[in-house]
C-alpha cells in the first residue's frame, strides 16, 4: 500500500532508529534496519540486587520467547519451575512502560490461593498442567493484551524471571479524520481507532507492517505518542533524499499537535460482505439492516481482507462515511493499482448513489 501525499516541511525527519538523517552517513543504520525482522521477546534473569545471575528455580524457555495468537483466542504464556521452593509466590505483570503501578499485574499466587489484579485478571489463570507448571492462561485475547509478560518466582528475598512476549497477529491500518489530513490529536486519534475496531499501533506493529510492504506517506500518531510513515519507495514528497525506513517526528504534543493514525486491528467474529449498488449512504445503512448487518467498519474491512481474503473490485460505504474495496490480487480493470490492500475513494457527499454497501454481520 503506498501514499504519496508525505508532509512537505522542514520539520526533522528521523530513520526508523530515532536518529536525524541528513545525509549518506545514515544509510547503513538504516539498511541495519531494515534487514532484520521482527525480534522476539529478550530473556531476563533478575535478583533483588539487579544484577544478572544463572535462574535456578525456573527453566529458560528454548522456544517459546515469542507466543503468536489473533484477538478472541486462548493462549498459554509459557513458565516451567526447575525446582519448587519450600515458600515462594509467583507473579506474572504485564510490562507496559507506557503505565506502572499496580494494573501491570496480573496474577499473584502462593501456590495455594490465586488473586487477579486489573483488566486482564478475571481472564488469566495458572495453567497447572503438573508440579512444576506456572504457565499463564489467557482467554478471549483483545488488541490490548499485545506485549510483553514476566513471569517472576519470589522466595524469600530472592527473586527471578523469565520474559515472554505475547504478538497478537493482525494488520495496521493508517487513518485520517473525514475533515482531511492531519487533524487528529492523540486523544481524537486513539477514539479513531477504536470506532473502526482497532486500537493505536505500537512502533513494533508499524514496523512489521512496514517490512510486509507498508508503504505510506502521511504521519500518524502511534500508542506510545510518537509519530511515524512507514517509506518503501523514497519520493521527493516523503524524504527523496533518504534510503527506505521508518521515519519519525518523534514524540509529540497529545493535545496541541495534529496528524493521522496508525490503527492495529486483528480477526473478528464475523464477516463482511458486499451489497451491489449503486446506494447513497442512508441506502446503504437501510440496505445491511435488511440482512441483519450494519455497515462495516474500517477495521473489520482490513480484517475480511488480510485474514478471509476479501476481493472485490467495487467501492462501497463503510460505517465512517468513507467508501473504499478490498483488493488481494491487482488486476488492470480494477483502479489500475499494482499493490494489493484497502483502497480508498475518500469521503464522498453521502447523498451520492453511485457504490454499493459493505456490511458486518
Amino acid at each position: 500500500m503506498k501514499k504519496d501525499d508525505g508532509k512537505r516541511t522542514q520539520e526533522e525527519v528521523l530513520n526508523s532508529q530515532g536518529e536525524l538523517c541528513s545525509n549518506m552517513n545514515c544509510v547503513t543504520l538504516i539498511m541495519v534496519t531494515a534487514s532484520f525482522l521482527s525480534w522476539t521477546a529478550a530473556i531476563f534473569h533478575h535478583s533483588k540486587k539487579g544484577k544478572e545471575k544463572p535462574l535456578q528455580y525456573l527453566v529458560e524457555p528454548p522456544v517459546y520467547a515469542e507466543v503468536t495468537s489473533r484477538r478472541g483466542e486462548n493462549v498459554t504464556l509459557p513458565c516451567v519451575l526447575r525446582i519448587k521452593p519450600s515458600h515462594y509466590r509467583v507473579k506474572w505483570t504485564k510490562v507496559d512502560p507506557l503505565h506502572r503501578g499496580v494494573e501491570n499485574v496480573v496474577l499473584i499466587t502462593n501456590g495455594h490461593a490465586d488473586k487477579h489484579y486489573g483488566p486482564l485478571g478475571p481472564r488469566a489463570r495458572l495453567r497447572r498442567a503438573h508440579a512444576l507448571d506456572i504457565s499463564l492462561l489467557l482467554s478471549g485475547l483483545q488488541l490490548e493484551d499485545d506485549g510483553q509478560y514476566r513471569c517472576e518466582v519470589i522466595n524469600g528475598i530472592e527473586d527471578e524471571s523469565v520474559d515472554i512476549t505475547l504478538r497478537i497477529d493482525g494488520v495496521v491500518f493508517p487513518y485520517q479524520s473525514s475533515s482531511g489530513r492531519y487533524k487528529l490529536t492523540y486523544i481524537e486519534a486513539k477514539e479513531a481507532c477504536r470506532e473502526q475496531d482497532g486500537t493505536l499501533a505500537t512502533y513494533k506493529q508499524l514496523y512489521r507492517a512496514w517490512t510486509e510492504g507498508l508503504d505510506w506517506c502521511n504521519a500518524g500518531w502511534l500508542k506510545d505518542g510518537t509519530v511515524h510513515y512507514p517509506i518503501l519507495d523514497p519520493r521527493p514528497a516523503c524524504g527523496g533524499d533518504l534510503p527506505p525506513g521508518i521515519r519519525s517526528y518523534g514524540p509529540k504534543d497529545r493535545t496541541q499537535e495534529h496528524y493521522d493514525a496508525f490503527c492495529f486491528t486483528s480477526t473478528t467474529e464475523g464477516v463482511v460482505f458486499y451489497v451491489p449498488g449503486p446506494l447513497d449512504f442512508s441506502e446503504a445503512v437501510h440496505a445491511c439492516r435488511e440482512k441483519g448487518a450494519n455497515l462495516a467498519r474500517v477495521g473489520q474491512l482490513y480484517s475480511s481482507w488480510m485474514f478471509l481474503g476479501l476481493d472485490r473490485c467495487d467501492g462501497g460505504w463503510l460505517q465512517d462515511g468513507s467508501v473504499r474495496f478490498p483488493i488481494r490480487t491487482p488486476r488492470e480493470h480494477c483502479g489500475g493499482i499494482p499493490e494489493p490492500g484497502v483502497h480508498s475513494f475518500g469521503f464522498p457527499s453521502k447523498s451520492l448513489r453511485l457504490y454499493g454497501a459493505y456490511c458486518y454481520r
